[in-house]
């Protein structure tokens, strides 16, 4: 089946078979491969996008479901030379380790902090419930997402 969507500001078209997956489309089809795979059963969050606005798990989401979606991936927040200020905050606050769950995690970060107000660090752990590290232990990574969320 043929598929429309917007990734990262452009128009894409892409022939794939019903059952892809959307971060196969981005990994696969658009060479995209800031999104990672981890678990394929929507546990660890490595795979989050923004979905017109919103954070999900691109594992969870077929073909049929993303044609028309307007997506942004890691690859479209920022660039080296001039980083998201949530990469920015990764960065300064030491919050990766392995850099593989770093790309969700920043995904997820912005989306708590776009549409929460008052975050404190119980509020932004309930909501990187979804969205697992394996080497940092949260604390770098939640006082990233709370200097962003205090405005510096």
């Amino acid at each position: 089946m043929k598929i429309s969507l917007t990734v990262n500001g452009e128009a894409c078209e892409v022939d794939v078979s019903n059952n892809t997956l959307l971060v196969d489309i981005l990994r696969t089809h658009l060479g995209l491969t800031g999104t990672h795979v981890g678990c394929d059963t929507s546990q660890c969050g490595a795979c989050t996008v923004h979905v017109d606005g919103r954070a999900i798990k691109a594992c969870t989401v077929i073909a049929p479901q993303a044609d028309g979606m307007n997506v942004t991936t890691i690859e479209g927040i920022g660039t080296p030379d001039d980083l998201h200020p949530m990469q920015e905050a990764f960065r300064e606050c030491h919050a990766l380790q392995c850099g593989f769950c770093t790309p969700g995690m920043i995904m997820q970060a912005i989306d708590l902090v776009e549409n929460n107000d008052n975050l404190d660090n119980r509020s932004i752990r309930e909501g990187l419930e979804g969205n697992l590290c394996r080497c940092t232990g949260y604390h770098n990574i939640v006082r990233a997402i709370q200097s962003v969320a205090d405005g510096g």
